[in-house]
């Protein structure tokens, strides 16, 4: 359980309450303050298109090496070449998959002028919402399509980074990187996930003493914290076990559950008997992890209470001081072989009744903060806290693109796939989206580069700070004005960085002298009261200066995530991560791109990060209800890219792409509409399409031939499978007529000044295989589509039952209208199964829900249709029966 003595927290004042240096340890060691750019290195806009030797062609070079000289030269001629390469898709894959998309361009519009203008009389008002739907779903597919005319590849140079940055005998100049994990709600995020993330931050193969990890615990909850001691204390021998053996997948979880053959290229004699005694710790770990948990299950009235009778200052979820610990990092805190490890922050940001915190924008705005007066690396990775490091070398990876000599600080991203466990074969539901992220994101990445999709991105902090990218002539920052604020100017090494100092240095800087970006009176109202965090974000290469004093300085980071330091600044606005939106992600891109910053798309053949993935139908839908949602909100706000960012630098494809993540949710209206079409047609006998002619017969055919073509060559570009194609098209049914439906109205209730507020989705964490797949919860969402099965259904036996009755030339346009029909229940399908669970029952609030919509509207459509009297043939009562 968690002391008083390692816990400190403070009020929103910069007056909290102070930490000893002996606790907290001195933050310089992990900055010395080194630039990372390389003068004279080759720029990779030079090599792009060429075609480098291959890893084993370079051992042939350097086997022919007799001599050091030779050695030495080749070193040097690699060290200057590209550390990455765009890779274009090859002009035999991708040239067919543009003709085709021209000539189904060319076919719709032949199409769409035949429907036009052979209308159907005797159903004209179906036929109308047809044609209105068709168009919406034409348009719909065009803004999709477009932004996928360019898609690439990338490829980096692992080998080449680090002759450039770790020569030997020569300090390590890669860059530090702060890497933020943030969770929300310990019960519904499980401590062992969490702990599993961390612990693959901690190992990860970069040096150690430019790896800070900060935790940020939104529920204030002691839980989380005593997990984070447990978690701090295993991985002084987890660290150095992985950095040993040289371990690859480091979270010790699913390095233990792996069925591998972990004896493979381990020749180490003492690696057996290591590991046996590594994963027995570790099954001690879990054993602690879990008696947290239970000890966690029932709150005790007076709330919980540390060791030494203190009460725990989260108590109050919505009421408590800000809380800062560092876990590891400080003085002492050393891995089992006596080697430095990681530092490892846990950060609990003030909450006060009557404040608005922006869910998870606000902590990572937070976080930003708390980094930067701690440590402030030029670049950070942030995390979900079920999201873990998968491939060790990721932070070299993204590397390869941030520290690029020229072009690196015009990136201001470098975003990552997301890749899942725990998913069934089958992927029922399509969590992967696999043709999002390998079909979207490589065409996206040769326009202005990928979107940002929440987590699993490394981010350069300039960018975040709302500047612009550098011109190509940008002078370099002159900082000799902050004497006590930049390495780089001080002469005095042995000096101490003081708060008080530095406010009356501010309070004397001269408004009138320039400053790299703007005044200082502009930058207080820009980022907030702390000079330190001014300071630091003047500092582009980031470090700290030299001799700080590090109980001030946890001072002032207990100010910057007090609940009132954001008012009346630009964060949220310009500045951090975006509020507006539950899908803040999207917010955050498109703002960098609208001020000129390009994104890369890092896609490494072992995958860089791996997380779990609501497998069940209802945690499915409510996951893409809340993406949805966030779009409607960016519709309705003032970032929508319809009107926002024209005056910047945000290229026309790459502003569709944004259109189409935003406007997508409205689309479930003409969806939700031409799946219901189908029944209502075999309902009432009519049809939307007349009797085709065979001019209209081959454009019909060439429109379905186009669309097959347009999907195969897809598929040969991207790599993906056919299987993962139809998921996506079969769930994007699914979502659009129920989670997105019921985002466009929550959407429009909210603009009304209805708000609607979201749970964190439950993680599992050691369930049996895909039990969770089974798993049904109860939620509106499901009434839609049900509906929509069980209309076609009826629909179906109602045509087969007039066909039947009204004889041979009926059977004709039967089978057109079941076409229809069929494709409405085959898209359905996994739903269904779904619906039916592992015991194939449906509930019985869902199904008499939905028989009941669907009586009502075939009941409505029989009073209008059917038993109406029609004006056709003679009158009985004027000509007889015989007439």
């Amino acid at each position: 359980m968690a002391t008083s003595a390692a816990l400190t927290t403070g009020s929103h004042s910069r007056n909290g309450f102070r930490f000893s240096d002996e606790e907290n340890g001195d933050y310089n060691q992990h900055n010395d303050g080194q630039a990372f750019s390389v003068p004279g290195s080759v720029s990779s806009e030079d090599f792009e298109g060429q075609f480098y030797s291959n890893a084993e062609k370079r051992k042939e070079k350097r086997s022919l090496m007799s001599n050091d000289q030779g050695e030495d030269d080749y070193l040097l001629a690699e060290a200057r070449q590209p550390l990455w390469r765009k890779v274009p898709i090859a002009s035999s894959l991708i040239n067919p998959y543009r003709i085709v998309i021209i000539m189904r361009l060319v076919i719709l519009v032949f199409f769409f002028h035949l429907r036009i203008t052979t209308p159907v009389h005797d159903a004209l008002a179906l036929w109308i919402i047809s044609v209105v739907c068709e168009i919406w779903l034409a348009l719909s597919w065009i803004v999709d399509q477009l932004p996928k005319w360019f898609p690439i590849t990338r490829e980096t140079y692992l080998e080449r980074l680090s002759i450039r940055f770790e020569r030997e005998g020569e300090p390590n100049l890669l860059a530090p990187v702060d890497i933020f994990v943030t969770t929300a709600d310990p019960f519904k995020e499980p401590p062992i996930i969490t702990a599993n993330t961390v612990l693959s931050v901690l190992s990860v193969d970069y040096p150690v003493e430019k790896v800070s990890c900060y935790v940020s615990d939104d529920s204030a909850s002691m839980l989380l914290f005593d997990t984070l001691s447990e978690t701090a204390e295993f991985a002084r021998i987890w660290v150095p076990f992985c950095n040993k053996y040289n371990i690859e997948l480091r979270a010790p979880e699913f390095y233990f559950s792996q069925k591998l053959d972990y004896l493979k290229d381990k020749v180490h004699p003492t690696f057996v008997k290591d590991r046996r005694a590594m994963k027995r710790e570790y099954e001690e770990f879990k054993v602690k992890i879990n008696v947290l948990v239970a000890k966690a299950q029932k709150k005790p009235e007076e709330g919980w209470v540390m060791q030494d009778g203190n009460p725990w200052p989260g108590n109050n979820i919505d009421d408590h001081p800000g809380m800062i610990q560092v876990c590891l990092g400080s003085a002492g805190a050393l891995g089992k072989e006596g080697k430095e490890l990681p530092r490892l922050v846990y950060i609990s940001r003030e909450k006060r009744p009557g404040y608005q915190h922006h869910r998870k924008a606000g902590a990572m705005n937070a976080l930003v903060r708390v980094s930067a007066v701690l440590s402030n690396a030029p670049f950070a990775l942030n995390l979900d806290c079920d999201q873990y490091i998968n491939n060790s070398k990721v932070l070299r990876e993204a590397m390869c693109f941030l520290m690029d000599p020229q072009l690196g600080k015009k990136f201001c991203y470098v975003q990552f796939p997301r890749r899942f466990d725990g998913i069934d074969c089958n992927d029922r539901y399509a969590n992967r989206n696999t043709v999002f992220f390998d079909i979207n994101m490589k065409c996206l990445d040769g326009i202005q580069g990928p979107v940002y999709v929440g987590t699993g991105c490394v981010f350069n902090r300039q960018a975040l700070y709302g500047y612009e990218p550098p011109s190509e002539k940008r002078p370099k920052m002159k900082s000799c004005c902050w004497p006590s604020c930049c390495s780089c100017c001080s002469g005095d090494s042995q000096s101490t960085f003081d708060v008080e100092e530095t406010d009356e240095e501010l309070e004397d800087f001269d408004e009138e002298e320039e400053l790299p970006f703007m005044s200082l009176k502009n930058l207080e109202k820009r980022y907030g009261q702390s000079p330190v965090f001014i300071a630091s974000g003047l500092m582009e290469d980031g470090g700290l200066p030299k001799g700080t004093n590090a109980r001030l300085l946890m001072k002032e980071a207990i100010h910057v995530i007090s609940c009132d330091y954001e008012e009346k600044t630009e964060w949220g606005k310009e500045i951090g991560w975006l509020y507006g939106s539950v899908t803040e992600d999207i917010l955050t891109g498109f703002n960098m791109h609208c001020r000129g910053w390009k994104s890369v798309y890092c896609m490494p053949k072992k995958a860089a990060f791996k997380g779990s993935a609501p497998i069940n139908l209802s945690d499915r839908l409510h996951q893409v209800l809340k993406w949805a949602l966030g779009s409607t909100e960016i519709f309705f706000s003032g970032y929508c890219p319809l009107w926002y960012g024209y005056s910047g630098k945000l290229k026309w494809l790459q502003r569709l792409a944004y259109t189409n993540s935003i406007v997508y949710p409205f689309t479930s209206i003409p969806l939700l509409i031409y799946c219901t079409i189908p029944a209502v047609c075999l309902l009432t006998g009519k049809f939307i399409i007349p009797t085709l002619s065979n001019l209209a017969s081959i454009w019909l055919m060439a429109l379905f031939i186009s669309i097959i073509l347009t999907c195969v060559l897809e598929l040969r570009w991207s790599g993906v499978s056919i299987q993962d194609w139809w998921r996506n098209e079969q769930f994007w049914v699914i979502g659009g007529v129920s989670a997105h439906l019921f985002a466009v109205f929550q959407g429009l209730l909210k603009v009304g000044g209805v708000d609607t507020n979201f749970t964190v989705r439950a993680k599992s964490a050691n369930d049996t295989a895909f039990g969770q797949l089974y798993l049904f919860k109860w939620t509106t969402l499901l009434i839609p589509p049900t509906s929509l099965v069980i209309l076609n259904m009826v629909g179906i036996v109602a045509g087969i039952s007039d066909a039947i009755n009204n004889g041979y030339d009926s059977w004709g346009p039967f089978f057109g209208k079941l076409f229809f029909s069929l494709w409405v229940i085959v898209h359905l399908y996994p739903f269904l199964k779904g619906l039916m669970g592992r015991q194939n029952r449906t509930p019985t609030i869902v199904v008499l829900w939905s028989i009941l919509l669907a009586l009502i509207f075939s009941m409505i459509w029989v009073r209008i249709d059917i038993f109406l009297p029609k004006q056709k043939g003679p009158a009985l009562k004027q000509c007889g029966i015989r007439c």
